[in-house]
């Protein structure tokens, strides 16, 4: 169809055909992923929204469109307020919307494979108090109005080896059988496409830049488990290595095989499985425990091999990194640079290296007013050249086979401007509280935000981000269940209590809307600390990211000693780890952009 408006209007023709007076079109999969394949992107092929998260409702006369904070510039230059108004999350949400607006007696849709059971229990009840009625959908209707929607990919498994994963697949599994036996319970699904990689260690490649295969699965209690993926995608080497503690069935058996579990008390988890999945359950007359996910935690604290295969990703990330900043320094006067020739370049260096399997994300290379917008994607409608005394941030992460790299720094290209150096070192000394921070064992990340805001709320300023999320082992950029975030974000996770073997990102930032963006962003591996006369167990932060922070946006009167010490001790760190992996030119470039404060 030839624009966002004829989709739109397409929709609504198909609404009233399913005799339905609305639609809700969250930006999901089957598998509540945060980055979804293509044959999902719903969201994006009905309104022209490129983000990661956001949701819409449609509605006979009037639509609108959901996003939080990251996304409030990039939503309004992407979806048209001609037809979308713009909803910002959590100060208010689809089910609330619905509440305002959805007329009495209405039927309002929802794809129950794309919509938490807790979501459509919420949303039902909000509708029932205006006389509305919440239906669940047999096919998607904008499935029946996108005409050349792609097909699901197609692309082969991969084993992950023991020797990156530092556990078998079977050992994992009856971890959980004895996990499932503690709890009475049966079997388990995993929906969660990270779940499923990291327990069968597989990988694939049907998501973009997130390493994993569509499937499901069943862990039962005594240590097999039942693997729903297509047929196509399974060779000899993958069935050798799962064995004969894992069936194999097509992808589009599951529901059928959950309606056969009659009597059976099925662990569920309430946040990382689709409503369809506890619906077919519970006609099967299956019993639901509502339990997290039993992969969730155990992938999340990484173990000693990923934790070293994590160290050499990171080293190797950074040798690439400090190619491109010294390439962007020498090319970016000269004139003629762009924000996409930077990234294509800094995806040319991560290349070169020879074992980089993909990029983790779609890199945010955001140059002056474009660094402002926190979840950019530049394009050729939106390219801007890099100019002369502007800031130029740049966001990016490689997928290697041992480890999942994510890193920020902001460029000065030219000179700055008194108030960019302020900004700037308040985000670093932000930066620095994080990776200092000591705490007790216990601690969660709502209680660690704050270190990092301080310097910023002294200025009366803030971000609209979490500070920190964490990171998969050559799996997902973006990982459950701990995170740096304030207490009640729209980024949930933050309550999760820190654990040694976790993995985060650290990344505070400012951003000026029209002018400028800033973020400064290395992961941190959380590690236990003996600080003598301690009385509790102590947990800190140990820096994984090695690249040079820019030394001429800092004011160095600004900083106190023990965080110009760090900055130092940080860079000295940087040539050790990254300079032997660079030629005389480089790494001499590399000496002068760490040198002391």
């Amino acid at each position: 169809m030839s624009s966002y408006a004829d989709r739109l209007a397409a929709l609504r023709v198909q609404l009233s055909k399913d005799s339905l007076d609305g639609f809700v079109v969250p930006l999901t999969d089957e598998h509540m992923s945060e980055y979804v394949g293509s044959y999902a992107q719903r969201l994006e092929w009905l309104t022209g929204f490129k983000g990661s998260a956001g949701s819409a409702v449609v509605l006979p006369e009037e639509a609108a469109i959901f996003t939080d904070g990251r996304y409030t510039l990039q939503v309004r230059s992407q979806v048209s307020a001609d037809q979308w108004s713009y909803q910002s999350v959590p100060e208010t949400s689809v089910a609330a919307w619905l509440k305002d607006h959805a007329p009495a007696g209405a039927r309002i849709g929802y794809d129950p494979w794309l919509h938490t059971a807790q979501w459509a229990k919420m949303a039902k009840e909000q509708l029932a108090a205006k006389g509305a009625e919440l239906v669940a959908v047999d096919r998607n209707p904008i499935d029946a109005v996108w005409a050349d929607r792609p097909e699901p990919s197609k692309a082969r498994l991969v084993v992950q080896p023991e020797e990156l994963t530092g556990q078998s697949s079977a050992d994992k599994r009856h971890a959980m059988a004895d996990w499932l036996k503690g709890e009475g319970a049966d079997a388990a699904v995993l929906a969660a496409l990270d779940s499923i990689a990291w327990t069968f260690n597989l990988r694939g490649a049907d998501v973009s830049h997130t390493p994993v295969a569509l499937a499901f699965a069943v862990v039962h209690n005594d240590g097999t488990a039942d693997l729903f993926v297509a047929p196509e995608k399974v060779d000899a080497d993958v069935k050798a290595h799962l064995g004969n503690g894992v069936r194999l069935h097509g992808r589009d058996e599951f529901e059928g095989f959950l309606e056969g579990m009659n009597g059976k008390l099925v662990a569920v988890d309430p946040e990382r499985s689709v409503a369809a999945i506890a619906e077919a359950l519970t006609r099967a007359g299956a019993r639901i425990l509502q339990r997290r996910d039993p992969a969730v935690l155990p992938k999340a604290i990484k173990n000693k091999v990923e934790i070293a295969g994590q160290k050499a990703a990171q080293a190797r990330d950074g040798a690439s990194i400090v190619r491109f900043l010294k390439w962007v320094e020498a090319e970016a006067p000269k004139g003629g640079l762009d924000e996409l020739k930077a990234s294509d370049r800094l995806e040319a260096f991560r290349r070169e290296g020879g074992m980089l399997k993909d990029l983790s994300f779609d890199t945010i290379s955001g140059s002056g007013p474009n660094g402002a917008i926190v979840h950019y994607k530049a394009s050729a409608e939106t390219n801007r050249p890099i100019e002369m005394n502007s800031l130029y941030l740049v966001d990016s992460g490689g997928q290697y086979a041992d480890g999942t790299t994510d890193i920020t720094r902001t460029l000065l290209i030219g000179e700055p401007t008194g108030e960019m150096r302020d900004r700037f070192t308040r985000v670093l000394q932000g930066h620095v509280a994080i990776a200092t921070a000591l705490f007790p064992k216990g601690t969660r990340g709502t209680q660690l935000d704050s270190f990092a805001r301080r310097p910023l709320w002294e200025a009366g300023l803030d971000y609209a981000h979490g500070t920190g999320h964490g990171v998969g082992a050559f799996l997902s950029v973006h990982e459950g269940p701990q995170r740096i975030s304030p207490a009640g974000s729209s980024q949930a996770g933050g309550d999760e209590p820190l654990q040694a073997g976790m993995i985060l990102s650290n990344e505070p930032g400012y951003y000026k809307a029209g002018e400028y963006g800033i973020r400064i962003e290395n992961l941190v591996l959380v590690v236990p600390v003996d600080v003598p006369g301690a009385e509790k167990e102590v947990l800190g932060f140990q820096t994984l990211t090695f690249a040079p922070i820019e030394r001429r946006l800092i004011k160095k009167d600004m900083l106190s000693a023990e965080e110009i010490a760090w900055v130092d001790s940080y860079h000295a760190e940087v040539v050790e780890k990254i300079g032997p992996q660079l030629d005389d030119e480089h790494r001499s470039w590399l000496v002068a952009a760490c040198r002391p404060l």
